[in-house]
């Protein structure tokens, strides 16, 4: 009722103070949320407008997993990715600004962060749990200029800047 009684602008954003935070994008997407993902002796590339829920789950076994969150929509401050690796890959690709806390365990491979961490206060945060053996997880921050730039662009230019970033 008080939105269609504003007048002004800022009567109508005072109104949207008083209702519950949601992720627009997400709100009545008939999408199914995205949960398991899995690469198994190929190469599997899991983009777009893919809709996250509270958990999702990235495998790769003998295989090559790009997971790609640029477009992804959610409906939840907090997202708990698990990355499960074995004799594989998986590349995990969030835009600039989102916070990503990465952690986790890899036997011989490696586990790596490439991109500034310039997460906002009020981004949503993604959680990247890694189990690995013989295997590599890379989480690359994809700055906002390369936001539609090819994956081969993204590997150029970041791993570029790696001298220029904190240890």
């Amino acid at each position: 009722e008080a939105a269609l009684q504003a007048r002004l602008g800022g009567e109508l954003a005072r109104t949207r103070e008083e209702l519950p935070e949601i992720f627009p994008e997400a709100a009545g997407s008939g999408r199914k949320p995205a949960r398991f993902t899995s690469a198994l002796l190929g190469h599997v590339t899991r983009r777009g407008r893919l809709r996250l829920r509270g958990r999702t789950v990235a495998a790769s076994a003998f295989g090559d997993l790009d997971f790609d969150l640029r477009d992804a929509t959610t409906d939840r401050r907090q997202i708990e990715m698990t990355v499960l690796v074995a004799f594989g890959n998986v590349d995990v690709y969030v835009p600039e600004g989102m916070n990503v806390d990465v952690g986790g365990l890899t036997f011989f491979g490696h586990r790596r962060d490439w991109g500034a961490d310039a997460g906002l206060p009020d981004a949503p945060v993604v959680h990247v749990r890694v189990l690995g053996f013989a295997g590599t997880v890379d989480v690359w921050r994809v700055p906002h200029d390369m936001r539609q730039s090819s994956y081969r662009d993204i590997f150029r230019e970041l791993e570029g800047r790696r001298g220029e970033l904190p240890a």
